[in-house]
Parts: structure tokens; sequence; C-alpha cells
């Protein structure tokens, strides 16, 4: 992906080279696109990947290693260079309670990690923070699994409060959504800081950002990365950028605190617009950007005084999240294809 390294004027950044691009685009990433999201929930292909060496060297761009040792050290690389992190315990769909708690007791002992970092100076937010889905903490348990996930999630906002970090609840598929924004709200109550993630691709989440925009706020807006039916979600990819522009709209216009979760230079130049427009200085929104994706352009940013945040996972349950990062770039999956045929 080019770097931007110039914001371009103006909130509809679709005309010219740009928008012949992405007319070209759809013929070329969308066919494959939903076979590799059901890939990634297939265990049959899960073992036959994973079994293979290049996956696990080619996974390493996305995901730093499966142990604690290994996102501690990259933590400490992206705090050196003056970006913020927020690290992602890999699992979800948990649907055993034992595995539910072993879940927490990573994230417990990762925050417990946590206070003993060097963390950048002048940074206006907390730099560290975790996301949690909350699939993985026990949502979908037969037996009272909203109860589990909140209490469970309790116990992780307790620790993350205790060393100074954030915690952020992550989006999954549409099912969760109303689950989880339920249990977004209860957790509020007492953790005023805590912050979720709406994906632009559903057609619900500009209501849910008017919704969840008021003060102290925080949302990240992402464009969604699972395959979702059309009555729900926009299957083009203007009409996802359309959406996710809309709902940036109406995050920067309230009194919280946007995340731009985006890479497309279309979308970080809009963010820039929207925060001229509205008076939001620098402390007033950051940037998020996946680790391993365009680095020299979070370090740009952060450069430029913006938070820059990289969403950064561990775990020896990276194979759904390794496939979701092929589905959304066909240069990733170009890739991969020629390290197979070059075994």
């Amino acid at each position: 992906m080019t770097t931007s390294t110039t914001p371009r004027a103006g909130l509809n950044p679709s005309s010219g080279a740009l928008s012949k691009l992405r007319e070209r685009l759809p013929a070329v990433s969308n066919p494959l696109r939903p076979l590799l999201l059901a890939a990634g929930r297939s265990s049959g292909l899960k073992r036959a990947v994973t079994a293979l060496p290049v996956t696990r060297s080619m996974v390493r761009r996305y995901v730093p290693g499966e142990a604690q040792d290994a996102v501690v050290s990259a933590t400490r690389e992206i705090l050196a260079s003056g970006r913020a992190i927020s690290i992602d315990h890999l699992g979800e769909d948990t649907s055993d309670p034992a595995q539910a708690e072993a879940t927490v007791q990573a994230y417990l002992d990762l925050l417990a990690d946590f206070g003993r970092l060097e963390v950048p100076a002048g940074l206006p937010v907390p730099a560290l923070e975790v996301s949690l889905k909350l699939s993985a903490l026990g949502q979908f348990l037969p037996q009272d699994g909203h109860d589990i996930a909140l209490a469970n999630a309790r116990r992780i906002c307790a620790a993350a409060e205790a060393v100074g970090a954030w915690v952020n609840v992550d989006a999954e598929d549409h099912t969760t959504t109303d689950s989880t924004l339920a249990i977004v709200r209860e957790l509020r109550v007492d953790h005023p800081t805590l912050a979720t993630v709406l994906q632009a691709y559903l057609r619900r989440t500009e209501d849910d950002c008017r919704a969840l925009s008021g003060p102290g706020s925080r949302i990240r807006l992402c464009k969604g990365a699972y395959a979702e039916p059309a009555d729900v979600a926009f299957q083009r990819g203007e009409e996802v950028d359309a959406s996710y522009q809309r709902c940036l709209e109406v995050l920067f216009a309230g009194e919280g605190y946007p995340m731009v979760a985006s890479h497309d230079p279309a979308m970080i130049d809009t963010a820039h617009a929207l925060a001229e427009r509205t008076g939001k200085g620098k402390d007033g929104y950051e940037f998020q950007m996946l680790y391993g994706i365009r680095d020299d352009e979070q370090r740009r940013l952060a450069a430029d005084g913006h938070t820059v945040r990289v969403y950064t996972p561990y775990g020896d349950e990276w194979y759904g999240y390794f496939m979701r990062r092929l589905a959304e770039r066909p240069a990733n999956l170009l890739f991969f294809a020629r390290s197979l045929v070059g075994r």
C-alpha cells in the first residue's frame, strides 16, 4: 500500500486516479474473500495450513509470536518508537469455561508485565491497552454466558486500571453485536474509559456511532473483516468507504474520542480534514493500525505528533486472524501463494 505523506483536502477523496483504481479493485479482491473467510473457520484447513513451515514464517509479519515474552518484546519496540499499543490475546468462540478462564489469566499475566514497561513520555493518553473478544471470555457459553463474560471482563478492567492501561472490547461478526454492546454499557458504569469497536460495513453502524459518541466515549472505527450477509452489511468497497466516512463524521462531531482504525490513505485524510473542521486537536483522537502493516506510515504519523496505536495480536490461535489478513489484501495472498510454490 502506498504511503500517504501529505494530507489531501476535502472529505471525498474518490476522484481521479484513486477512483479509477478502486473501480478495478473489486474484480481482483472480492471473489476470493468469502472463501478465505470461510477457510478461516474450517478446522480441517486449519490443520493443513498451520502445519506448513512457510505459514508460520509469513504469519510473523502480523503476529509477533505465540508466547507472552514475544509480544512484550514487540511492545517495547513499539513504545520506544513513540507509538502506543493495543494487545489482543487471540481466540474467540470459546465453548469451554476452562478456556475462558485461561484467556482471562493470560490477560492478567500480560497486565502484570505492563507495570514493568517503560512508556514514552508526551503521549496525551495511556500508551498501553488490551483488546478483548467477549466470545473468548465465555460470552456464548450455554449457561450464563453473558454473566460469565461480564464478570471476566470486569476482572481484566480492574487489573488494567491498576497499571494505568486502557481496555477495548473488540467486535466480532454481526450476530454478537447486540450482546457485546449490552455488556459494554454495563462495564462502562464502573469503568468509564472502556472502549469498544464498531464496524463500518454493518448497515447499523452509523446509528450506533450516534448512540455511542457522547462524553467520555472511545470508539475504534474499522471497516470490518468478517463475511456478512447483504441484508446487514454493505458488500461493495465503495459502499463501505462511504459508510466509514459518514461514521467518522458522526464520531468527530460527537463528544468522545474517535479512534481511526484504517490503513486507507483516503480515510486518514478524511480524519485530518474532520479534525480541522471540528476543532479536535491531535490529542482528541488517534490512529490505529495493525502490527506489520504500513509501519513507515505509522511512524510518520507519530513523528507528526499524532497518537498512533498498533493493534498487536499474539497467541497460538492465530489461524483465523491470519486468514482475515489474507482476505483483506490480495497482495498478501499472492505472496503466500508464491511462497508455497517456491518451497
